[in-house]
């Protein structure tokens, strides 16, 4: 798998594989398959590793409306 993806507020142990070409779709595929509470403004921080560089990026997702962009 080329990322791991976890919400900011668990703990690295918690991360899942995930299988997607690019670290945005990622973030949204991690989403999809798992259900949480949202933050009070409807969306989701996660950190998404590669796993063949150790590079993390953060990323919001609204869970309304699926909506993606880095954290910021």
């Amino acid at each position: 798998m080329p990322y791991t993806v976890r919400a900011l507020h668990l703990h690295g142990h918690h991360a899942r594989p995930v299988d997607e070409p690019s670290p945005e779709p990622a973030a949204a595929a991690y989403v999809e398959d798992f259900a949480f509470d949202a933050d009070d403004d409807g969306a989701l921080a996660l950190i998404v590793r590669d796993t063949a560089t150790g590079r993390e990026q953060c990323f919001r997702v609204d869970l309304a409306t699926g909506e993606t962009e880095p954290c910021g």
